[in-house]
């Protein structure tokens, strides 16, 4: 029963967390087309700080805790898939860093990237997800 629960709360950390990787970026594309200080700006603002805040960071910290706890149960640590998969999940939490470094020059009216640049950004998580599902389900190594 452990094994289920810690399973079903990483999950839901881990697609929690993706949540917000395909969201923010995209809320950041919006909010390089939009007037610094405008009103869009503000509201723009507000929510990548509370998607951040409220949904992403929590999730990280989740998807970490419950990630650890699942793989001990599991007793996977000598399984090279998992390492794999744990550079992975570090290269997305550096990644939630950079983010959130993106959303203070937004808050600061200093953003000099492009609408472009955050689509671009905004395909990442989702190759990177696929690599992890299929290192999960597959194991291959």
């Amino acid at each position: 029963m452990e094994y289920e629960l810690v399973k079903s709360a990483h999950i839901f950390a881990v697609i929690s967390w993706m949540i917000g990787f395909l969201y923010l970026p995209r809320l950041m594309v919006y909010h390089a087309d939009a007037e610094p200080s405008g009103e869009h700006s503000e509201t723009l603002k507000i929510m990548e700080r509370r998607l951040m805040r409220g949904i992403m960071t929590p999730a990280m910290i989740a998807t970490w805790i419950f990630g650890i706890w699942l793989a001990t149960i599991m007793g996977v640590w000598p399984d090279i898939w998992l390492w794999i998969k744990l550079t992975i999940v570090f290269g997305f939490t550096v990644g939630h860093f950079w983010l959130a470094g993106q959303m203070k020059t937004f808050a600061n009216d200093t953003n000099n990237k492009s609408a472009r640049f955050y689509r671009l950004v905004n395909e990442v998580p989702a190759v990177a997800l696929i690599c992890i599902i299929l290192l999960v389900v597959v194991k291959p190594f």
